[in-house]
């Protein structure tokens, strides 16, 4: 099992608008659930891991987004209206025992935003860190980091382009990396 993270960013790195939605969300090409290479990304997934302000909109969706995964929803409650079948807990460490326990051996897409995913790298149980670079600029909105530590190591896995325009680029998540240089190498 990987707890792989999958979101999109604009191309001066802000994976919000400066309005918060998702960035994916302000792409003219963006085909919920089609689009952008998710249909690839979610057919190795068979469960779903997110903070309750990403899930409590799907409770009022005319569809459920997460037909054929496990839903796993880290919240200090339990939101009216959850399916029964949705597992929730207020503890990250629980929630991650409890994903653990369930899983049959595919992979986790870790949804939400960077708070959410900054909370489970910090258990460690980030895998893998998989961006699609949208060809747009935002000007604003909010980033990656600080919620994900500058200093988490990363090693490229993989790079595609996407018929919509976008780039996937896929990293696996390790140790801490080593301190920026204080010179740059040139000058070394």
């Amino acid at each position: 099992m990987q707890i792989r993270a999958r979101l999109s960013m604009s191309a001066d790195g802000y994976v919000t608008t400066p309005n918060g939605w998702p960035a994916l969300t302000a792409d003219p090409a963006f085909v919920s659930g089609q689009s952008h290479g998710i249909r690839e990304f979610l057919a190795g997934c068979e469960a779903a891991l997110m903070g309750r302000t990403t899930f409590e909109p799907a409770l009022t969706n005319s569809r459920w987004p997460w037909p054929d995964l496990d839903v796993f929803v880290l919240g200090s409650h339990r939101p009216a209206g959850t399916p029964d079948h949705v597992t929730t807990d207020s503890d990250p460490v629980r929630l991650l025992e409890k994903l653990r326990a369930a899983n049959r051996g595919g992979d986790v897409h870790l949804i939400g935003g960077p708070r959410t995913i900054g909370t489970f790298h910090a258990l460690g149980a980030l895998d893998r860190l998989e961006l699609v670079v949208l060809p747009m600029l935002f000007g604003g909105g909010m980033q990656l980091t600080p919620a994900l530590s500058p200093e988490t190591g990363l090693t490229f896995v993989s790079q595609r382009a996407l018929p919509e325009g976008a780039v996937e680029i896929v990293y696996s998540c390790g140790e801490k990396r080593e301190d920026l240089p204080v010179k740059p190498a040139s000058q070394r």
